[in-house]
């Protein structure tokens, strides 16, 4: 891989990175664990590994966005994850700001 197409990677990397946070808020307006959260995030065409979205949870929890709670129904316990009454507020915020952004930079770029 060439100079110029490491930095192309690097620069698309941080074009999605600032993606995450919608992406993960806007997939839990209804109950999910962490598993089915990236295959339904990778389904819709954006990867994320549990690596990074793991400490992402648990800081949109801390930040009061989510709620969790554990299910003993299956074989093994599994975490839930659903945005709280905040996140909602904050999702439609984040929803609102992203549509703008990309009105501008579509008058930009054209």
């Amino acid at each position: 891989m060439s100079d110029k197409d490491l930095v192309y990677e690097g620069l698309v990397l941080e074009l999605r990175r600032g993606t995450l946070v919608l992406s993960v808020l806007g997939q839990l307006r209804e109950k999910k664990y962490g598993y089915s959260l990236v295959q339904d995030l990778k389904s819709n065409g954006l990867e994320i590994d549990q690596s990074t979205l793991y400490p992402l949870l648990r800081r949109l929890e801390k930040q009061g966005l989510l709620k969790s709670d554990w299910s003993l129904e299956e074989s093994r316990p599994r975490r839930y994850y659903v945005l709280s009454e905040e996140g909602q507020n904050v999702l439609e915020k984040l929803k609102q700001a992203w549509n703008e952004m990309v009105a501008v930079m579509k008058s930009v770029l054209d």
